[in-house]
């Protein structure tokens, strides 16, 4: 049985600042051990449940931020950026049973503590076939083409009740709880490694008994804090605007619609300009 940890920062124990998960920053050097600490918790626990193998996506900023040194060493590290799919890179060679999303936060437009889809700003809302989409939300959806159940999600209190959206059945810790978009009151280091490890645990069963529904064709909507930037998103093909500071697109299937997402997201962090966005 093989797992794969797709890592975020944000959602991480003890983080509730921009400048704890901005690569270069003192904060950040210290949250790395905090992050770090979440990911070996969930090794472990995958690993008690009867895993035989964990790979571990860095899927955060620079997708360089854990501590390969103080990683559990049964396990294997993916480190680095400009991936295929990016968050879940690796769920696509058919050797993955089971997924689980670490770190997590919650969607653009929603409460939770450092709140985005993507973008840490410039994005306002996505919406996929309707529904607000989270990162986890997106991500659930391209795992699902590939028939890998998600087994895990940690991260705020908000995070765990959009992942009941996505993932019903999956055990979700909240390691902190939401007071603001910058401000959480947060376990302790011990006490959420211990929560983490025996939720994923319990989440390893999940992979060889449950297998989730694929859905399609994805209509995915984008608005933007500036209207600048749905022009320049309207740069890829099948991307039309569809309002002042919005674009819309639909595809076939979620590789497609992620891919396409990739792309936009891309072109509208080259358009942006410093104190203007």
């Amino acid at each position: 049985m093989k797992i794969l940890i797709s890592a975020d920062m944000e959602g991480a124990t003890g983080v509730t600042w921009p400048g704890d998960v901005l690569p270069g920053t003192p904060q950040w050097e210290r949250c790395r051990h905090l992050f770090t600490s979440d990911v070996n918790a969930a090794i472990a626990g995958f690993l008690d449940g009867g895993a035989d193998e964990v790979l571990v996506n860095e899927a955060h900023w620079s997708m360089r931020n854990l501590l390969v040194e103080k990683l559990d060493e049964r396990a294997q590290l993916l480190t680095g950026k400009h991936k295929t799919l990016s968050m879940v890179e690796g769920v696509q060679h058919g050797d993955v049973d089971g997924v689980a999303f670490l770190g997590y936060h919650a969607a653009a437009g929603a409460e939770g503590v450092l709140a985005h889809t993507y973008l840490a700003n410039s994005l306002t809302g996505v919406w996929v076939s309707g529904t607000r989409a989270s990162e986890g939300l997106l991500n659930s959806l391209v795992v699902a083409e590939y028939g890998v159940p998600v087994v895990l999600v940690t991260g705020d209190d908000r995070t765990c009740e959009d992942a009941q959206g996505y993932a019903p059945r999956a055990p979700a810790v909240a390691v902190k709880d939401y007071v603001s978009r910058y401000a959480a009151v947060c376990r302790t280091p011990a006490r959420t490694a211990a929560d983490i490890r025996a939720a994923a645990k319990a989440g390893t069963a999940l992979a060889v008994t449950y297998e989730p529904v694929r859905g399609g064709p994805f209509t995915m909507e984008l608005e933007f804090d500036a209207e600048h930037l749905a022009g320049a998103a309207t740069c890829v093909p099948g991307v039309e605007q569809t309002g002042e500071r919005r674009v819309a697109y639909t595809m076939a299937t979620m590789y497609e619609a992620i891919r396409c997402f990739k792309a936009v997201t891309t072109i509208v962090s080259a358009a942006t300009e410093e104190e203007y966005g």
